[in-house]
């Protein structure tokens, strides 16, 4: 079993090198990676006690009826068999395995759910429940507005850099999925909630050229984000399935029925493909297909 233990230990590792500097793929994508392959390995092992070459189709079915079982998502089941796709092609390319075992094994289906979102009213409840005259409330009161008003995901807003800051023109520069570049309009109280934070930010890294910094100036993380986004919801007294995607989807839910077409939210969300946008949104079909009707008729004109 420590045999066993050990070869899984050193594919992992080599697929890692792989996914990093051959697939060149995003550190929060290796990170889900390699955690979901982490699952994937301890409960082949303790269930099979097979290396990973020995590993067979009805294996990793068993592995997603397990997931299914302990209450996994569709989309998380589905995330976990694209990664376990991966892996073995990647044992493929290099001669480890003769065939795939993943081959006949489908990918769940998918519901398109809408994502809960908030009224104004909840929004405003939660920057509500920040203390402006402390540090932590500047910061925090000021990163739920920008997620909010700018539509910024999270990963967005973590890297979001001083000198990306257009206060002067209304903009700040985002660097989004694949490094592509977008500029968001900020508006006023964003802008003055910034500065506030600025006026406070953390005294000893100057330097920092990431704008929103913890307590010991360093950038924050996604996890840290999500839990100041829960403990707001939490004061508020909101009860919905909450998170820093959460007023993603608010805002753009609220673009399109204060009256902008789908074409001008995509563009502020930087989603490539319009259908991404459509998921976002929590209109009627009617209130869609207007909304729809007009970006093509500015796409016409």
């Amino acid at each position: 079993m420590a045999d066993i233990a050990k070869r899984w230990e050193k594919i992992r590792n080599e697929y890692l090198r792989y996914i990093r500097f051959e697939r060149r793929l995003s550190e929060n994508s290796i990170e889900a990676y390699m955690r979901d392959l982490e699952e994937f390995t301890s409960f082949i092992t303790h269930t099979y006690g097979v290396a990973p070459d020995k590993v067979e189709a009805h294996m990793i079915e068993r592995f997603m009826g397990w997931l299914y079982d302990h209450g996994r998502s569709g989309a998380s089941q589905a995330r976990r068999l694209s990664g376990i796709k991966s892996f073995y092609n990647f044992l493929l390319l290099g001669e480890r395995i003769e065939a795939l075992p993943t081959e006949n094994v489908h990918t769940p289906k998918l519901g398109r759910m809408l994502p809960d979102t908030l009224t104004v009213e909840e929004i405003d409840a939660m920057l509500a429940t920040f203390d402006i005259r402390t540090p932590k409330g500047c910061r925090d009161n000021a990163i739920v507005e920008v997620l909010y008003s700018c539509g910024l995901r999270v990963s967005e807003l973590t890297s979001l850099r001083i000198d990306n800051l257009f206060f002067g023109e209304g903009y700040i520069r985002i660097v989004g999925k694949g490094d592509k570049q977008r500029l968001v309009p900020i508006g006023s109280v964003a802008r003055d909630k910034i500065q506030l934070y600025m006026d406070v930010r953390t005294p000893n890294k100057p330097s920092e050229p990431i704008l929103f910094l913890n307590n010991r100036g360093k950038p924050l993380t996604r996890v840290m984000i999500f839990n100041i986004i829960k403990q707001a919801a939490l004061m508020a007294g909101i009860d919905k399935q909450i998170s820093p995607h959460t007023l993603r989807h608010s805002y753009a839910t609220h673009l399109l029925e204060g009256g902008a077409n789908i074409r001008q939210v995509q563009e502020l969300l930087g989603h490539e493909s319009i259908v991404t946008t459509e998921v976002y949104t929590h209109l009627d079909r009617k209130q869609l297909s207007r909304t729809m009707e007009d970006s093509f008729a500015d796409i016409n004109l």
